[in-house]
């Protein structure tokens, strides 16, 4: 459950950031902390920690905005001497 009380804590000065897949157990999802991390910050059984969610694109579709579709003549482009 979300506390506000938590949400309020002053972050760490630094931050660790890893991709991690999500299951379901019951009526929750899991994340699973790689052991590298769990390693690199000493993280231990029942200690708060902060966890910031951001959901990855699942393509790269739309990724660059504005750039308007290929043509065939962009697909030759700086390939031929005119």
């Amino acid at each position: 459950m979300y506390n506000k009380k938590f949400a309020q804590i002053n972050r760490a000065p630094y931050t660790m950031e890893t991709i991690a897949k999500t299951w379901k157990i019951g009526g929750s999802l899991v994340v699973t902390i790689p052991k590298a991390v769990v390693e690199e910050e000493s993280l231990q059984e029942n200690q708060l920690i902060e966890i910031d969610i951001h959901k990855l694109p699942k393509s790269g579709f739309g990724l660059f905005k504005g750039i308007g579709p290929f043509t065939s003549e962009s697909e030759f482009r700086g390939q031929l001497d005119e």
